[in-house]
């Protein structure tokens, strides 16, 4: 990850790797800007070639800090500055706004932020404040993104299951009518308190379906399955995985006041997708973890669709 993360900052926790500044209070968006690292803007340079041509229909997205190219884009492109998007970010919230952590990855290609939301919400016993991320690009290679990624603040677990009822993330391409698009994006998560609101009942419901150690089993067998032909390390390294899910469904405290029922299981599902190292650790693990965080876990929402389906 060392090579990923370029800059940030995080509040009371040491950031990814030991890189980027901590600090004690969540900051507003100026502080937040500037401990982020992110207080540059991105210039559009026309492409010259080396006999002098001009290239037609293609900018250079430009640092201004260092002149460092972060991408070639066409000329449609319209960039969104780290500043429009704090900017964003408070006009949606209203004032007050606090945020948790951001930073750049790939040399200033992305950069994120995340920001609490002011309202905490107890949920089944369980306290879970709901955050905003915001992930944009600089090269040309994704799209702006916002999205809903609540927590379950007792053992920081994510909880942004993918809703039938309720969107809970939105993104559009750097092209055609910005403000037009970050307008619909305002009136689309305006309404989290709806998000959170479906995400209380379906908590509700998965308190009410009742697990047997036996279904336990059987859903990790499915979650986790051992292929035909799969060598013996591969083996090992499943039945570890599934070891691992079942000592957090049974034995962690936090999941102690709570049943042996679906919610339970999700938790431990959770648990384990948020904060198990893999058994291989590659170099981008820890922004490949927070890319799930943004764009939703796979092995969440199945472990969901699977205990609602019973």
């Amino acid at each position: 990850m060392a090579a990923n993360v370029e800059t940030m900052f995080s509040v009371r926790e040491k950031p990814w790797h030991g890189l980027g500044t901590i600090v004690a209070e969540a900051p507003d968006s100026q502080s937040a800007l500037e401990l982020a690292g992110l207080d540059w803007n991105v210039i559009q340079k026309n492409i010259i070639t080396a006999d002098g041509t001009e290239i037609e229909g293609f900018k250079a997205n430009v640092r201004d800090r260092d002149d460092s190219v972060l991408g070639i884009v066409t000329d449609r492109y319209k960039v969104v500055q780290n500043s429009e998007a704090f900017a964003f970010t408070d006009a949606l919230l209203g004032e007050g706004v606090r945020y948790e952590t951001a930073g750049s990855l790939q040399g200033g290609r992305r950069t994120w932020m995340l920001a609490r939301l002011p309202h905490q919400y107890i949920i089944s016993g369980d306290e879970i404040t709901p955050y905003l991320v915001f992930m944009n690009s600089h090269d040309g290679t994704g799209s702006i993104k916002v999205a809903m990624t609540p927590i379950r603040v007792v053992c920081q677990n994510t909880l942004n299951m993918a809703l039938a009822k309720a969107k809970r993330s939105w993104s559009c391409n750097h092209t055609g009518d910005i403000d037009d698009k970050m307008e619909e994006a305002r009136d689309t998560l305006l309404y989290a308190n709806k998000y959170m609101s479906e995400l209380g009942k379906e908590i509700d419901k998965m308190q009410q379906i009742k697990i047997s150690d036996k279904k336990v089993y059987e859903y990790l067998d499915e979650l986790f399955p051992i292929s035909e032909g799969a060598t013996y390390q591969q083996k090992k390294n499943i039945l570890k995985m599934r070891e691992d899910v079942k000592a957090r469904y049974f034995d962690a405290p936090d999941l102690q006041h709570v049943g042996h029922n679906a919610y339970r299981f999700v938790n431990a599902i959770s648990d384990f997708a948020t904060h198990a190292k893999p058994l291989r650790e590659r170099s981008n693990y820890k922004e490949s973890l927070f890319a799930r965080t943004v764009d939703g876990n796979p092995l969440i929402d199945r472990a969901y669709q699977m205990v609602m389906a019973a």
